[in-house]
């Protein structure tokens, strides 16, 4: 064993030492980014490059590369190996999809000049894509046979103000890729904050539409979906804590709580915050943190093995093993291999997960919180 792998092993032992513990081998499975655009087409992610835009900071993105908006082949791969798995109470395997209910509407932002901005709903955004007719229903079907139980990733996986005062400036970049009906590119913002990156603040003043936007999202996820958000995860992690209570307000009870937050404060200036499983704010809400990765499509080390290292870890301190798998990791509208590739890989991490312990229990994050907060002191 390396140094490096003997650190990663290390340091994943200690990160495990706080927080909320269980006999319980439960396995939670949560996945960002289901919902937004993301990269339209394998045409748009070459005309971007020919053009020269850096779609990261390094120049390529597996997230720019590979993910797109997810197509009924996608969910349908991914829906019949979910369904192939019981736990020892019978129930599958389950992910909780941090979504995105909004998109935003390009041709109305265009028509006004670039001077407001304008969204439109996740199942309207459907529509305008090939081979996705079907996803909002295979969602509404995910629900009930509880293979695909969405929480709150935001309104859109997109900082409108940053955005909008790009195009409003005529950033190049920016209306070359807003031409080809996408924003997630390595954008040129002095405090270097990502387009994508919803509720980071460039300025605190921005707060006020931030809570706004937050709200907003909120209510459309209930009236896409049938029932009120409970969880949150903001995209890229970014967030000034205040929104913590406009969420609190709108009924979510669970806030994703990186181990170490760095709460955004406007003008580049962050503050840092330690959080652990079960942790409760001045709100009341638990944070849950991820303690696992399986994310196929970053390169082509073993990452069922891995996950699997990962998950026989957090059995032995107790805890809930809390899995971190991108959309990206089982998308094929750009390429299929990509999607083949994810589906073959989970296939192989479940089979094993319930091989290896047989009393293992599969929840939605939710259910984890729930749970959290009946049995914690």
């Amino acid at each position: 064993m390396g140094i490096k792998q003997v650190s990663r092993v290390l340091l994943r032992n200690i990160a495990n030492l706080p927080g909320w513990r269980t006999h319980r081998k439960i396995v939670i499975i949560e996945s960002d980014d289901w919902g937004s655009i993301r990269m339209p087409s394998k045409t748009t992610y070459n005309s971007l490059l020919e053009k020269g835009i850096k779609l990261t900071s390094n120049g390529t993105s597996i997230f720019n590369q590979y993910d797109s908006l997810e197509s009924n082949n996608d969910l349908t791969a991914l829906f019949e190996t979910l369904s192939k798995f019981k736990d020892k109470n019978g129930n599958h395997p389950v992910f909780t999809p941090l979504c995105v209910v909004a998109n935003p509407d390009f041709e109305k932002i265009s028509n006004s000049g670039f001077e407001e901005y304008y969204y439109e709903n996740f199942n309207e955004t459907l529509l305008k894509y090939k081979g996705r007719e079907n996803v909002y229903d295979l969602w509404l079907e995910g629900i009930r046979n509880k293979l695909f139980v969405p929480q709150f990733h935001g309104r859109e996986h997109l900082n409108v103000a940053v955005w909008m005062k790009a195009l409003k400036e005529n950033d190049p970049d920016t209306h070359f890729a807003f031409n080809n009906g996408m924003w997630g590119f390595k954008n040129r913002h002095p405090h270097n904050i990502s387009n994508q990156a919803a509720f980071e603040l460039s300025d605190p003043t921005e707060i006020t539409s931030q809570t706004a936007i937050l709200a907003d999202g909120l209510s459309v996820f209930k009236k896409l979906l049938g029932y009120k958000a409970s969880y949150f995860v903001p995209p890229n992690g970014a967030i000034n804590n205040r929104l913590e209570l406009a969420a609190s307000s709108a009924g979510i009870k669970y806030m994703y709580g990186e181990r170490f937050q760095h709460e955004s404060l406007g003008n580049g200036k962050t503050k840092i915050h330690w959080h652990y499983l079960g942790q409760k704010n001045k709100h009341s809400q638990i944070y849950l943190s991820r303690n696992c990765n399986f994310e196929t499509s970053v390169d082509n080390r073993d990452w069922v093995n891995e996950c699997l290292s990962s998950i026989n870890t957090v059995f032995k301190w107790k805890k809930p093993a809390i899995i971190n798998t991108h959309r990206v990791n089982y998308i094929g509208a750009i390429d299929p291999a990509n999607r083949d590739k994810g589906i073959r890989n989970l296939n192989e991490l479940l089979a094993t997960v319930v091989k290896i312990w047989p009393d293992v229990e599969f929840m939605t994050s939710t259910d984890l919180g729930a749970l959290i907060a009946k049995t914690r002191v």
